[in-house]
């Protein structure tokens, strides 16, 4: 796992950073640091977490003087998972000497955060998508978004503890209409235009094909990906994802709702056997 970050800097008087997400583990999030000083003296005030996954949040206890902030449900989210330890389904990493540090400024729809005359507003997706709490953060003198993993450049997107036809409704109505001249994804290199988002959408809808499909047969979702054609969409980053994918796109045809609970284990397991047998690999 990857993920893509920017620092808003202040212009003017530099009064300090605001640091959209952390990373998964002690060394690159050092190396991250390391980063921002190196570009502004100023001090990192405040991580914004736009999920709670660990390869976005558990590198925040090494912002020991900023303000974590997030969804209330990352908070909630990041609690339940606790802090980085073994994963049973991937080959990795190495933590380094992390502790839990979740959210503490949590907001429920749209948070402003002001970094001396520039504005970010943190906004709430407002459906489960990639997971419950996806928030992506606004930057209207820039014209730029930062869209957390709703958006994998050149990666599988990944709807395993969120919502298929979620993520649609998220892309279609709160990110496109923001038309942005500068896309930052969750993953994947920074880019403007519409075409990773139509590709994004593209899979998404070919997933819930596909799920359509494997209901009216009767197959189950590793079934149903060992028999489909990845087409376009195989040369992407991680495609046994698509076991996952399906596994949340069935249970929500069968009536199970947006980001409801589902089988994780029994999806990751899919995921390994659909895979060849082998670990999941984390690059985290």
């Amino acid at each position: 796992m990857s993920s893509s970050r920017t620092d808003i800097t202040v212009p003017g008087r530099p009064q300090g950073v605001i640091s959209i997400d952390a990373c998964s583990t002690e060394r690159r999030t050092r190396a991250y640091a390391e980063a921002i000083a190196a570009v502004t003296p100023a001090p990192v005030r405040a991580v914004v977490n736009t999920h709670h996954h660990g390869d976005h949040t558990f590198g925040n206890c090494l912002f020991p003087a900023a303000a974590i902030i997030g969804h209330e449900r990352a908070r909630a989210e990041a609690i339940a998972f606790g802090p980085p330890g073994p994963l049973p389904f991937w080959d990795g990493p190495d933590w380094g000497d992390l502790t839990l540090d979740p959210p503490f400024v949590t907001f429920t729809g749209q948070i402003a955060l002001h970094a001396g005359d520039l504005r970010a507003e943190v906004r709430y997706a407002g459906t489960p998508a990639h997971t419950t709490n996806d928030s992506i953060v606004w930057i209207p003198e820039r014209s730029e978004v930062l869209r957390g993993d709703l958006i994998f450049n050149g990666g599988t997107p990944f709807l395993l503890v969120g919502s298929v036809e979620g993520a649609i409704e998220v892309l279609e109505q709160v990110v496109r209409p923001l038309r942005a001249a500068t896309v930052v994804p969750g993953h994947g290199p920074v880019f403007s235009g519409e075409e990773p988002l139509d590709a994004t959408l593209g899979y998404l809808r070919f997933v819930l094909g596909v799920a359509a499909s494997a209901r009216e047969a009767g197959l189950s979702p590793l079934a149903a990906a060992r028999e489909t054609d990845l087409g376009r969409f195989a040369g992407w980053a991680d495609p046994e994802r698509i076991v996952g994918n399906l596994h949340r796109a069935c249970a929500e045809l069968a009536g199970t709702p947006r980001g409801g609970p589902i089988d994780i284990a029994a999806a990751l397991a899919d995921m390994v056997a659909y895979n060849g047998g082998a670990p999941l690999t984390c690059l985290a």
